[in-house]
């Protein structure tokens, strides 16, 4: 099974509706990000960390997902410590954008995954969900989407 570390406050920062709202209130831009990627790996078989800096704030529900705080160091040195704790670093897929960090995933057997390269798959899945409901809510609910597309 895959392993999934998330540098958050890296991935909050390439998303731009993430990062406004985090402008105005830091642990509602957490909560959405947690929202988010509890969306996104609804129906995948696999573990997510999601690291954030700083302290506990609200507490913030999530199904599929495992949130640390850093406390009083970096959610980068706490991502490392995760990483060389494990027995098979291999299974990781480290998602930042942080180039120190990356390289250190990277000579430990990670892959790594940039937040803008994470944050498009995250768009593309949401986006096409949506699609997926407004078509089935037009098949439901139209006759005429009946005879448009012969269905």
């Amino acid at each position: 099974m895959l392993n999934y570390i998330i540098d958050g406050n890296n991935l909050i920062g390439k998303i731009p509706v993430l990062m406004n709202l985090q402008k105005k209130d830091k642990q509602q831009s957490r909560a959405k990000l947690a929202f988010l990627l509890d969306r996104f790996f609804y129906d995948k078989k696999a573990n997510v960390t999601l690291h954030l800096d700083g302290f506990a704030g609200d507490k913030i529900n999530s199904a599929r997902i495992k949130i640390i705080y850093s406390d009083n160091i970096s959610a980068d040195e706490k991502i490392k410590k995760q990483i060389e704790k494990s027995t098979s670093p291999k299974n990781f897929i480290v998602i930042t954008s942080d180039s120190n960090l990356a390289q250190f995933a990277k000579v430990c057997s990670c892959k790594v995954l940039s937040c803008e390269d994470f944050a498009k798959q995250i768009n593309e899945a949401s986006s096409g969900k949506e699609e997926e409901k407004i078509i089935k809510s037009m098949m439901e609910n139209s006759s005429e989407f009946r005879k448009l597309f012969d269905v």
